[in-house]
């Protein structure tokens, strides 16, 4: 009678014995296996951030169901070991194998990178320093590197036309310098053959168009302008005519909130200022858009050497062919400041 007694036991035993294990095995594919995610969250772990750092991010901002889990699968697949920096969408819905293997494998969520309306390098540094991991001084460096700037074929005045504004996708721990790679890549493409054949006709360089650009976007808030006065200031390079465009004098001084140019602002002595210096200014005066730089490739023919800003300060320009038109748009400019006490 004591043998099945003891069969007994053991079998009751073994039978609760596969029970736990079941409870255990279906707890841990929970674990695995279940929603873990309660709202999409991009989350940031920046460099040399810890495990704790990154569960403490999570609990903060309240974005699992089960913290219990996310460790326990965090420490089977050796996450607690292999942080990566990065920014990393975790979508609703996600299991804790999805998220510790979006993690772990440093798979990030690029983000759209968008500068435009950029004149200074400052500007430029600004803006984009929000986008990436890269700070804004850093960005700035950039253009005081000789050394990088030599290797990318351009000089210290002309290494800011290889900065095309447009909207890019950058993962968020990209570097200074490898913004500037991905911006030389950029240049390159943006430079199709037949981009350049358009410039080769034209008689300017690539470099060349994009300075024109700038002087062209800097003179017109209006597009269909653009194309009209790239005409312009390409017959008076040809003429050998000085551009005497007012935004490069404004350049020159630094100041443009300047709305009327005086004398004074001409007499500037900088390569930047067209009233004193043949041809093309050393750099652009900003970074053009590629609306301006394509209007430059594919400008308006016309015999147009003047134009003045109209009177009614719509935005829009006269342009004349004789300098005794231009003078009489002028004048009715200048009475237009006046009548409206603008003097500077």
């Amino acid at each position: 009678m004591t043998f099945p007694k003891v069969g007994k036991f053991i079998i009751i035993f073994f039978a609760l014995a596969f029970i736990v294990i079941g409870i255990r095995a279906w707890q841990l594919y929970q674990y695995i296996f279940q929603e873990n995610v309660k709202s999409n969250y991009i989350l940031y772990i920046p460099k040399d951030a810890t495990f704790a750092q990154v569960t403490d991010s999570l609990t903060i901002h309240n974005i699992l169901i089960s913290e219990k889990a996310f460790n326990w699968v965090s420490k089977k697949k050796n996450y607690r070991e292999a942080i990566k920096p990065g920014r990393y969408l975790l979508k609703k819905g996600m299991n804790t194998n999805q998220i510790v293997n979006v993690l772990r494998s440093g798979i990030q969520e690029p983000v759209n990178l968008t500068f435009s309306n950029v004149r200074f390098k400052e500007d430029l540094a600004g803006k984009v320093s929000k986008y990436i991991w890269a700070d804004s001084l850093s960005i700035l460096n950039l253009f005081s590197n000789d050394k990088l700037i030599v290797e990318y074929g351009f000089t210290p005045e002309t290494f800011r036309t290889m900065f095309i504004p447009n909207t890019y996708q950058f993962y968020w721990t990209t570097s200074a310098k490898e913004f500037a790679q991905r911006m030389k890549k950029e240049y390159d493409k943006f430079w199709t053959e037949k981009r350049k054949e358009k410039a080769k006709q034209i008689g300017l360089s690539p470099q060349e168009v994009i300075i024109l650009a700038s002087i062209v976007e800097s003179e017109t808030v209006k597009p269909d302008e653009m194309k009209r006065i790239a005409g312009l200031y390409l017959n008076r390079l040809k003429r050998g005519i000085l551009l005497q465009a007012d935004p490069t004098v404004k350049y020159a001084v630094g100041d443009y909130s300047i709305k009327r140019v005086l004398n004074k602002h001409l007499e500037i002595d900088s390569p930047y200022n067209t009233y004193k210096y043949a041809g093309l200014p050393p750099g652009p005066i900003m970074f053009p858009e590629i609306s301006a730089i394509d209007a430059v490739l594919n400008y308006e023919k016309h015999s147009y050497i003047y134009m003045c800003a109209k009177e009614d300060f719509s935005g829009y320009h006269n342009f004349a062919k004789t300098l005794a038109q231009h003078n009489r748009n002028a004048a009715k400019y200048r009475a237009a400041l006046n009548k409206n006490k603008i003097w500077k």
